[in-house]
């Protein structure tokens, strides 16, 4: 999983996968939210109003996945594929970056409720357990779901080039962009909020993420938990404040891990795992 000499009988992406990568994601999500943008009465009519659980929204979220999934099977088949998806059993890593998922997070955004003053109930907001349910079960299978893209294969693409601490803020920046069309439309979860706040989010999140998936040997695992927490619908609303909150932890985290960052001798670097990799990755799992 780490850079090193390549073997020409396992296919491995190059850095140049990044262009048609970015085109698929750009493509698809902002292809769709373009239409209701530009188009917004035939769309409408046609296929309905564009909420955050209209099945188009769903398609430009895993706009991201889409494009990996299809990178990763054009060039490593579906045995290629199989071992991309054993990346999300990968789930060891550090007592201090569970710690970080598990209480971390949430901590995050109680504090910036308590500033903003905003109530500290989030989870008691919904009117039935069957209601909350249902918003945990959607946002597990819709924002997670980009981790195959972003952290699955741009990051490590991204690596092979530049030491973790930039790689992680150019995909930041990429990433927050690619939000962007989401914010000006009523019906999208994004429609209410400020886009500076979140993009700057975007930015420390991605800064943040970076040593956990180094950390675990490329697990999507672990970023895909961590998406998960941010968009949990159990914390309290905490915005603007949970950005300036995650700020100040993407500056401890780089300073913590400064020398992990700085250097990418122990980036994960490889998207498609070899056989060999394969079955390392199995113990690891």
């Amino acid at each position: 999983m780490v850079s090193g000499a390549s073997d020409p009988r396992n296919p491995s992406l190059s850095v140049m996968a990044l262009v048609p990568f970015f085109l698929i994601t750009f493509g698809l999500s902002w292809g769709i939210l373009a239409l209701f943008i530009f188009l917004p009465q035939p769309m409408t009519t046609i296929f309905g109003a564009l909420t955050g659980q209209h099945p188009l929204f769903f398609l430009a979220v895993y706009a991201p996945a889409i494009a990996a999934f299809i990178l990763v099977t054009r060039k490593g088949g579906l045995a290629g594929l199989k071992r991309f998806l054993a990346r999300f059993l990968l789930w060891r890593t550090s007592f201090g970056w569970y710690g970080f998922l598990l209480v971390g997070i949430p901590l995050v955004f109680y504090a910036g409720a308590a500033v903003q003053g905003r109530p500290l109930t989030g989870a008691l907001s919904f009117d039935s357990p069957g209601a909350l349910s249902t918003a945990i079960l959607l946002m597990a299978v819709k924002g997670p779901v980009e981790e195959f893209g972003w952290r699955g294969l741009a990051l490590p693409l991204l690596q092979r080039k530049l030491a973790p601490l930039w790689a992680a803020l150019i995909l930041g920046v990429i990433w927050g962009l690619w939000h962007l069309p989401a914010f000006l439309l009523s019906g999208t979860p994004q429609g209410d909020w400020s886009f500076a706040p979140f993009f700057l989010g975007a930015v420390a999140i991605s800064v943040i993420v970076t040593p956990m998936f180094n950390a675990s040997a490329g697990s999507i695992l672990l970023p895909a938990v961590f998406h998960f927490q941010l968009i949990n619908p159990v914390w309290p609303e905490a915005q603007p404040y949970d950005t300036v909150f995650l700020l100040a932890v993407a500056v401890l985290v780089v300073w913590v891990h400064r020398k992990e960052m700085l250097c990418r001798d122990a980036a994960v670097t490889e998207v498609i795992p070899d056989a060999r990799g394969a079955e390392a990755l199995r113990s690891l799992g």
